[in-house]
């Protein structure tokens, strides 16, 4: 009942029964109404749904990914003798490890923001609702739920049932296939630090402090590389420090030894909100301090997010706001490609240089529609 005459939804089971939006409809709604879902194009879903993420009915999805999820020893391709060519294929757009990341956590409706979710995203929560969204969905003929490990809070006085809950859903490691080497699973959660070890590093997980994951240092040093800002941005003198999320897929080398296979490094704010960078939070810190409603698009596999808006306002009338940041440590390729982004949008378009105060944010608008107001409340 969010826009006039009503949008067609329905009723699934999902350990109990819940209202959905129908396939395709998320734009049709109302902007402040839960089952708004932005336009494809506005985040890097747009270039993966119908071909990486395909939905085969509302409670089944299918991700294609680029990783596999289990190794067979000794096995090559064999080559074969030059052959007439008789047939060309489009290769298929497959999902690394971080558009996995950002799906679930854009299903678990982490890139979301209302007020009354100050305080309520405890590692109970996220341990839930990540757990939640990866139901339904599968992954080369595999369950994701069953080789996904999200930890549970950690308390030191009900150690030995979290470690032997954690060490159940982590048997799917052990394979009773000859054949199969080793099983891959997914570990997600927050990172906390490394330390060396007698082959390579440790790597910690909050939640998880009898469990370490461990990695070849030469890998280590490669992720370093890679991810070296992210980690920096854990220190940053801003007003309120950033998680580092890791989602790692791994193996079990030995019974109950889990080494890292691939990982991918993921920013968020205290909050769990996804960000690119840094230059993003003291915007995001402003939006929640004002108790303003808000979506951050996720880039997934998208090679740059400077076609994207930084957020997406929802509180300021049917559509939502757009609001860009431009920052001059940005890299100038990206930062042109926000510029030509902006200059093209037919409005005048909201836009911060970090260089200078943050100018002042659209006006939300002064009542939601009557017939929103307590399904907004009730879903917070």
């Amino acid at each position: 009942m969010c826009q006039r005459g009503g949008i067609e939804m329905y009723v699934a089971k999902h350990r109990r029964y819940v209202v959905k939006r129908m396939p395709d409809t998320g734009q049709q709604h109302h902007a402040t109404c839960v089952s708004y879902e932005p336009e494809p194009g506005q985040s890097g879903l747009g270039e993966l749904v119908g071909e990486a993420i395909i939905e085969r009915s509302p409670e089944s999805i299918e991700l294609c990914v680029d990783f596999p999820l289990s190794r067979v020893p000794g096995r090559t391709t064999a080559r074969s003798a030059a052959q007439e060519l008789t047939e060309i294929n489009s290769p298929r757009q497959r999902m690394s490890l971080r558009a996995v990341m950002h799906f679930l956590f854009e299903r678990a409706g982490f890139n979301r923001w209302y007020p009354a979710m100050e305080g309520k995203r405890t590692q109970g929560v996220v341990h839930k609702h990540l757990l939640e969204a990866a139901d339904g969905v599968h992954t080369k003929g595999v369950a994701l739920s069953e080789r996904l490990y999200v930890p549970e809070p950690f308390h030191a006085e009900h150690r030995s049932e979290i470690a032997e809950r954690r060490r159940s859903k982590l048997a799917a490691l052990r394979s009773p296939d000859s054949d199969v080497q080793f099983r891959m699973a997914l570990v997600l959660g927050e990172y906390k630090g490394d330390e060396a070890s007698p082959l390579g590093r440790k790597v910690w997980v909050k939640h998880m402090p009898d469990a370490p994951l461990f990695i070849d240092a030469k890998t280590w040093e490669r992720i370093e590389r890679a991810y070296g800002n992210l980690f920096e941005a854990r220190h940053a003198d801003t007003k309120t420090k950033q998680r580092v999320v890791i989602c790692a897929l791994i193996y079990a080398k030995r019974e109950h030894t889990y080494q890292i296979d691939t990982a991918s490094f993921m920013l968020t704010t205290g909050h769990w909100i996804p960000i690119e960078g840094t230059h993003e939070v003291d915007l995001i810190e402003a939006l929640t301090q004002q108790r303003r409603r808000f979506i951050k698009p996720l880039r997934y596999d998208a090679r740059s997010p400077a076609s994207f808006p930084n957020v997406l306002l929802l509180d300021t009338g049917a559509k939502p706001s757009p609001l860009h940041v431009l920052s001059a440590s940005m890299d100038p390729r990206e930062r042109a490609a926000k510029e030509r982004v902006i200059k093209a949008q037919s409005d005048a378009p909201w836009v911060w240089y970090t260089g200078k105060p943050i100018p002042p944010l659209p006006e939300p608008a002064s009542r939601m529609p009557f017939t929103l107001q307590s399904r907004v409340a009730a879903s917070e």
